[in-house]
């Protein structure tokens, strides 16, 4: 609580001594009410009945309450606004089929062990995991335009950049292993994403390419000329390599459902150089936890930069102390002109 115009307050000095003043004038000692007895309007022994002294005090409580208005008191709300420089973050997710592939930590040493942890969901294919650590990483980054590619053979574009991070985990959630084919193209989804990307005014942008494979797509461009590219622009590109040697799939049979390993790992030497051309960085994810770490990582490095201004809104007390003051005044004269009207 403070007073706008604490000066307003030496009104007071003022108004005691009018109210001292007229407290103490003297008065006819006959008053004769508008619609009372005569005998009650004499207080005894020739003085005023202090209840004619009623008007007196509301007009000087109303008197009062206008200095206070004038006064202006408040209380300052305060609210902090954030204006924000926000990162330009698109991320690039492999949807092939070899994603369905889960990887099994060093913990699980049986095939009854894979099996229950399969069950109850503690372990997820590599899909899977990845949805899981992005939905994470984007709820961190409330700052930042995200948007998504899918990429098998061909690139698909999932969401444009955006603010709207609930709309980006609803595109997610339906994305399956294999729903764009099983073939793995790696320059054709960092195109698009530089593409979409060069022409953005934020002052940091940035490409997450998560990807368990090698790339075995013939385009017109490899992914090396992307990475260039890339750096033309300004734009870094983090490459995550997801995927370890204890990797298997889940197969149907006529036997039941088979577990069944699996070869066959990411290039490092071609993301490592990746991530190197654009000015990024190169992470292997070998299981849900890797993958963490690597997101957690990279969350680190890219803050988003914001200034926190105060800014502070205040609640006025003086149009509830104004009312106040008028129904003070208004009863005070009512009672004077009525019911303690004074008849010389």
């Amino acid at each position: 609580m403070n007073i706008a115009y604490p000066f307003a307050l030496l009104l007071f000095i003022p108004l005691a001594a009018l109210f001292l003043f007229a407290w103490r004038r003297p008065l006819p000692s006959l008053k004769i009410p508008f619609i009372r007895p005569f005998r009650e309007a004499v207080g005894g022994k020739g003085k005023l009945s202090f209840r004619y002294r009623i008007p007196l005090l509301l007009y000087t409580i109303g008197a009062a309450l206008l200095i206070i208005a004038l006064a202006r008191p408040r209380k300052g709300l305060e609210d902090i606004k954030q204006r924000s420089e926000g990162i330009d973050i698109i991320a690039v997710i492999d949807l092939s089929g070899s994603m369905q592939a889960v990887d099994v930590p060093e913990s699980i040493v049986s095939e009854s062990q894979l099996r229950s942890g399969l069950k109850s969901g503690s372990i997820k294919n590599r899909l899977e995991v990845a949805k899981n650590e992005i939905i994470r990483f984007i709820s961190k980054r409330p700052n930042d335009r995200i948007g998504l590619i899918g990429f098998a053979q061909l690139p698909y574009n999932i969401s444009p950049l955006t603010l709207d991070h609930g709309w980006l985990d609803g595109m997610l959630t339906p994305l399956r292993p294999g729903i764009i084919g099983d073939a793995t193209g790696i320059a054709g989804p960092l195109a698009s994403a530089v593409h979409r990307l060069k022409s953005s005014e934020a002052k940091r942008k940035i490409i997450i390419l998560f990807t368990d494979g090698s790339n075995n797509v013939e385009t017109r461009i490899t992914p090396l000329q992307a990475a260039k590219l890339a750096e033309k622009y300004k734009i870094a590109i983090y490459t995550v390599g997801i995927g370890s040697k204890r990797a298997y799939v889940l197969q149907n049979s006529f036997f039941g459902e088979q577990i069944i390993p699996i070869e066959g790992e990411f290039d490092d030497n071609l993301l490592k150089e990746i991530a190197k051309t654009s000015g990024g960085r190169y992470y292997k994810a070998a299981d849900s936890e890797g993958l963490r770490k690597a997101m957690n990582e990279i969350d680190k490095l890219e803050k988003t930069s914001f200034e926190q201004p105060r800014i502070i809104d205040y609640r006025e007390f003086a149009p509830d102390i104004m009312t106040a003051a008028a129904l003070a005044i208004l009863l005070a004269f009512f009672l004077d002109g009525t019911l303690l009207m004074r008849v010389p």
